[in-house]
């Protein structure tokens, strides 16, 4: 049985976007993310695929967090995304938009890129994926972008990705790839806040450690 506390400690936190400190300006302002001096930071080159996708990627940006985590080499985003559409993790609608991150073809590639294990789970409650935490094993979960200001009503649930790293009896640690601070990196919310934002489906991510891989 897990402990009822369990936090990994010194999870790396990236921003979707190039800097921390600017996250505010392009969320709350609708900056320019190219202003942003370190845009090219996760290996985009041009602009106009970096305005489009960035915004788009706190699924990625979750996985390159338990990637670097777990010490399990791989490419910088731009082309992680690359690799990402070649396996139907992200659809292209008619309209322009995009339909992603898909789960069950995001948990493939994974599993087999980097042998990491992906368990889908589609109707779960918060309090179960927190539980399932282990030593070896983070998770990423939907809830609504507007859990980066959790004091205020929310409209919705789900549309947007964080990645879980702790709990507790009461609730849990997360990070947020499009958080402003202080609800940005190592962020703690009690569960009866998370449910309000929580669109009740998630991924389990667990260290595979196969041949030619770290970890």
């Amino acid at each position: 049985m897990n402990p009822p506390t369990l936090r990994h400690a010194d999870v790396p936190y990236y921003t979707q976007w190039g800097s921390l400190d600017w996250v505010r300006h392009i969320v709350e302002q609708q900056g320019d993310p190219c202003d942003d001096p370190h845009w090219q930071r996760s290996g985009f080159a041009d602009p106009e695929r970096y305005r489009f996708w960035a915004k788009r990627l706190c699924g990625l940006t979750c996985l390159e967090s338990a990637l670097d985590y777990w010490r399990i080499a791989h490419a910088p985003r731009a082309a992680l995304l690359d690799e990402a559409l070649q396996h139907g993790v992200y659809r292209m609608r008619e309209d322009g938009g995009v339909d992603g991150l898909i789960y069950r073809p995001f948990a493939g590639w994974v599993g087999d890129a980097f042998g990491v294990q992906v368990d889908v789970l589609q109707q779960a409650p918060l309090e179960e994926i927190a539980a399932r935490l282990d030593a070896d094993t983070l998770a990423i979960v939907s809830v609504s972008p507007e859990i980066r200001y959790p004091e205020r009503s929310n409209q919705r649930r789900g549309g947007h990705l964080i990645l879980l790293h702790g709990r507790d009896r009461d609730g849990v640690w997360f990070h947020n790839p499009s958080g402003i601070a202080p609800y940005q990196a190592d962020v703690y919310l009690p569960f009866e806040t998370m449910k309000r934002f929580y669109a009740g489906r998630g991924m389990m991510l667990a260290r595979g450690g196969r041949p030619g891989h770290e970890g």
